[in-house]
């Protein structure tokens, strides 16, 4: 079993924390401004973990892919504690001769195989996958 840490560490001041975690990696997160917030970020994670096995996949399918974007967006619930009621996530793959199967294996293998973060928020609200892809305009 691996374990992971991260750390909230108090700026001495309103809701201002720095986050920290094992690698050195850091961040500034707050309940206001432009800072991020806790429950953004879970969906940032899931952007992200599900964006990393899926380009690592289509590169593997040879796909030729140009530019790659995860969108994932939450539905929280209107009374405290604010949880995700339902998750959306979409895949916006450019290229040329991109092949929806490959996108399709690609986004089943990381939600059911891969992913961990999405294999822990499935468990709290349903999470919903589509993509979109476009062609890449010719240089």
């Amino acid at each position: 079993m691996a374990t992971k840490e991260g750390r909230a560490i108090w700026q001495g001041e309103g809701m201002k924390f720095t986050g920290t975690v094992p690698s050195g990696a850091s961040l500034t997160f707050n309940s206001e401004g432009d800072a991020f917030r806790p429950m953004e970020m879970l969906v940032l994670g899931l952007a992200g973990c599900t964006a990393m096995d899926v380009i690592d996949i289509l590169r593997k399918k040879r796909q030729a892919v140009t530019a790659f974007e995860v969108v994932a967006r939450g539905e929280t619930a209107e009374e405290h504690p604010h949880m995700y009621k339902a998750l959306d996530v979409t895949y916006i793959v450019t290229g040329t001769d991109i092949d929806p199967a490959a996108v399709e294996r690609a986004m089943q293998l990381s939600e059911t195989k891969y992913c961990g973060a999405m294999a822990t928020l499935r468990q709290a609200a349903p999470v919903t996958l589509k993509y979109e892809i476009r062609v890449a305009n010719p240089q």
